[in-house]
C-alpha cells in the first residue's frame, strides 16, 4: 500500500563537475571530465525516489522568483509529488559540486539557502492530518516547525548527513525525530554516537559509510550491519544518500524487517549511482523486493 509523506525542505539547482581528481590547493586551470546542471538537494532526492517507489509525496520547499526556481518546478512535476512552496526575495539555492569516480566530492554552496525571518506553515499544517510520516530535512527554515511537528502525534524522520556528533545546530532535529539517519563522514566513533542517540530515545538510528555499507542500532540493543551492493560502474554518486533512505523507508512502511530495509536501502543507493539523476529510471518497487 501506498503512504502519504510530508517532506520539509531541501531543493537546488546543481552544477556537477566531474573530475579525474580533486583540485589541489594551486592556481590551475582545469578541462573537466563532463560538466551538466542537474536537481539537487536531500528534499527533491528523497521526494524523487519515494514517488518512483508509488508513495504520495508533499514537499515543502523554499524557491525564489527567478530562472532556477521554474526548472526545479518542472524537474519537480512528477506524478506522486505535489510541491508546496513558499516563494522568497532570495535567490533559489544553487550548488556546484566537483565530483571524481571514486565518488568523493567537494560541494561549494554558491547560493546558499534561504533563511526567511517567517514561512507561511498553513499549507503543511493542512497536510499533516493525512500524512503517515513526516521527513524533516535539516534546513534551518524547518526548525521552527519542528515543535508542532512533533506534537502532532506522526512519527519524524530527519536525516542529519554529515553530523560531527556535537553540532549544536542538529539538536533540534533530534529532539523532534523517532529516527535518525547519518552519516560516518565527520564520526570516527560513530557507534558511541549512535548509542548516545538511543538513549536518547530513538526507536533505531542508521549511519551510512558510502562504499563500506550501513550500520544500524535498534533501541533493544540490536546491531545490524549492510554490505554495500556493487555496480558495474559508478556514474555519479549525488542523491545516494537519499536513495539509500527512500529504498528503506519504503521497505519499512511496507512492514520490512529492519534487516530487509537495510538490504533495500542498499539496492536503491547502488541504483542510483548509476545514474546522472538523483532517482534512477530503473528504481521501482519490484527492484527492491
Amino acid at each position: 500500500m501506498p503512504s502519504s509523506i510530508l517532506i520539509l525542505g531541501g531543493t537546488s539547482l546543481d552544477t556537477i563537475i566531474h573530475l579525474d581528481q580533486l583540485p589541489a590547493p594551486v592556481p590551475q586551470t582545469i578541462w573537466p571530465r563532463q560538466a551538466y546542471r542537474s536537481l539537487g538537494s536531500t528534499g527533491a532526492g528523497k521526494s524523487l525516489n519515494l514517488a518512483a517507489l508509488g508513495h504520495r509525496i508533499t514537499l515543502h520547499t523554499l524557491l525564489g522568483r527567478d530562472a532556477e526556481a521554474e526548472i526545479i518546478r518542472q524537474q519537480l512535476a512528477k506524478p506522486g509529488i505535489r510541491l508546496l512552496v513558499e516563494a522568497t526575495d532570495i535567490a533559489t539555492e544553487q550548488h556546484v559540486n566537483l565530483m571524481t569516480a571514486a565518488g568523493e566530492r567537494i560541494s561549494l554552496f554558491v547560493q546558499p539557502p534561504a533563511e526567511p525571518e517567517t514561512v507561511d506553515w498553513q499549507s503543511v499544517k493542512a497536510q499533516l492530518p493525512g500524512a503517515d510520516l513526516v521527513v524533516a530535512n535539516i534546513l534551518a527554515y524547518v526548525k521552527p516547525a519542528l515543535g508542532w511537528l512533533k506534537a502532532s502525534g506522526r512519527p519524524v524522520w530527519t536525516d542529519l548527513h554529515d553530523y560531527d556528533g556535537s553540532d549544536p545546530y542538529h539538536q533540534p532535529f533530534i529532539d523532534a525525530a523517532k529516527v535518525i539517519f547519518l552519516s560516518s563522514d565527520n564520526l570516527p566513533d560513530y557507534r558511541r554516537t549512535m548509542e548516545q542517540l538511543i538513549r536518547g530515545g530513538k526507536a533505531f538510528v542508521v549511519c551510512t559509510h558510502g562504499s563500506a555499507g550501513a550500520t544500524l542500532l535498534s533501541n533493544d540493543g540490536q546491531w545490524l550491519e549492510q554490505v554495500a551492493i556493487q555496480v558495474p560502474e559508478v556514474i555519479d554518486t549525488n542523491g545516494a544518500g537519499d536513495a539509500f533512505f527512500s529504498g528503506f523507508l519504503h521497505c519499512y512502511l511496507q512492514g520490512g524487517t529492519l534487516t530487509d530495509c537495510l538490504r533495500a536501502g542498499a539496492t536503491a543507493g547502488a541504483l542510483c549511482v548509476t545514474s546522472q539523476e538523483l532517482v534512477s529510471d530503473r528504481l521501482t518497487p519490484e527492484a527492491l523486493s
